[in-house]
């Protein structure tokens, strides 16, 4: 399951018109690289929730078999939460273990390795952790069992990265039709004695596309070497300057004269002539002779 349902109030304005599932990184939307990678390891069968502006989740989807997998849309009509989004899809888990990540998610963590581990040591869930100072608030034992989950980050704690691996079990323990947070699932199967386990993984690639800034940076990494990605069908004029790196989308339109440098551009976007733009975002067309720096547009 990819939980693609939320606001992306942090990434605010970008999600404004544009659920963040949606929104690309390097000219490809966050979803389509999450679902390449469960392909790569094994996954047979995608459900995804949506909510905010799921009419656009909808129509991504519209011709499915270009996906080469099954994909489901579960369009909540009152958004469910991390854990109601998950009980919300009940009929669709079988007997055998789930992957839940989300969305806005990048990584080459080994998920057939940590699918492998909740398999042998048979917990009712087991949360895919690594080290990250910034957002280390999870508490693990000797037996690698999870304890507790802080508010704050502390040392001697480890970092979820957004990937669980359940068995079906772990939906008795969600309320059904109401909004819940699969966190609160987890700390009342700890009360319950329950085990929820843990797969520490190290030497990874992981970004959190939750900000505008990691959003900049994640096209920065996928970029890798390569400094500037023109999409598709775009027309760029000759007398068009790019320095630094530069992504401009498919469909897009460079007017002559016009400069941009360490830059974002949607799809489908005109950028005038004579326009100059610096690190800056853009998802809308913008006027001649116009100069931005350090703006999401």
């Amino acid at each position: 399951m990819i939980l693609a349902a939320g606001y992306g109030t942090r990434l605010e304005p970008l999600t404004h018109k544009r659920p963040k599932g949606l929104m690309p990184v390097a000219n490809i939307p966050m979803v389509n690289r999450v679902i390449e990678y469960l392909k790569h390891h094994g996954v047979k069968e995608i459900v995804i929730n949506a909510h905010h502006l799921y009419d656009q989740i909808v129509w991504h989807f519209r011709d499915r078999a270009r996906f080469d997998i099954p994909i489901h849309i579960a369009v909540e009509k009152e958004i469910l939460g991390t854990g109601g989004g998950i009980k919300n899809v009940e009929d669709f888990w079988d007997q055998t273990p789930f992957i839940v990540i989300n969305v806005d998610i990048l990584t080459d963590i080994d998920l057939s390795a940590a699918l492998e581990a909740h398999r042998r040591n048979r917990a009712l869930a087991t949360l895919v952790l690594q080290s990250y100072p910034q957002f280390n608030q999870v508490r693990v034992n000797s037996d690698g069992h999870i304890q507790a989950f802080g508010d704050r980050p502390r040392p001697g704690l480890l970092a979820f990265t957004g990937i669980h691996i359940l068995s079906k079990t772990v939906l008795n323990y969600i309320p059904p039709g109401v909004f819940h947070n699969i966190i609160d699932t987890y700390r009342s199967i700890i009360a319950d004695r329950g085990i929820v386990s843990s797969y520490i993984s190290k030497g990874h690639y992981w970004r959190d596309i939750g900000t505008v800034e990691s959003y900049v940076q994640a096209n920065k990494e996928m970029l890798g070497r390569q400094r500037i990605l023109v999409g598709k069908d775009s027309v760029i004029d000759p007398t068009t300057k790019l320095t630094g790196w530069v992504i401009i989308g498919s469909g897009t339109v460079v007017e002559r004269n016009a400069t941009l440098r360490d830059s974002i551009c949607w799809e489908k976007v005109r950028i005038g002539k004579g326009a100059s733009i610096a690190n800056s975002i853009i998802t809308r067309d913008v006027a001649s002779g116009k100069k931005l720096t350090n703006q999401t547009f």
